[in-house]
């Protein structure tokens, strides 16, 4: 994140995706907010020379009617959603966190 974005960040990883937030160790210093996605973490910490990852991203699976939930959720909080039909056996849409970095969430048949 940019400098300044942490909150922002946190809030639509937390409110908007849904992911739970855990704490971040004190020892890591600087600023940043943690969550958990299944068993994985999503880490994200202010940077000065930050540059947003336009093509490179994470990817968040999820069943059918949770994908369809989080496009509503995403749109309704002004986030662009879009959809991509080019992966077979899956259903999956591209999105962006409030810093500009790109996410991907799909669910597999």
């Amino acid at each position: 994140m940019p400098p300044g974005g942490v909150d922002e960040a946190a809030r639509f990883y937390g409110e908007v995706v849904g992911l739970e937030p855990i704490e971040r160790p004190q020892s890591m210093g600087g600023i940043g907010a943690w969550f958990r996605a299944g068993s994985q973490e999503l880490h994200v910490s202010q940077y000065d020379d930050f540059v947003a990852a336009a093509k490179a991203h994470p990817a968040f699976a999820l069943d059918g009617s949770a994908l369809d939930a989080l496009a509503e959720r995403l749109e309704a909080a002004g986030a662009e959603v879009r959809w991509d039909e080019r992966m077979p056996g899956a259903r999956r849409f591209y999105s962006f966190d409030p810093a500009g970095n790109r996410l991907e969430f799909l669910a597999r048949s």
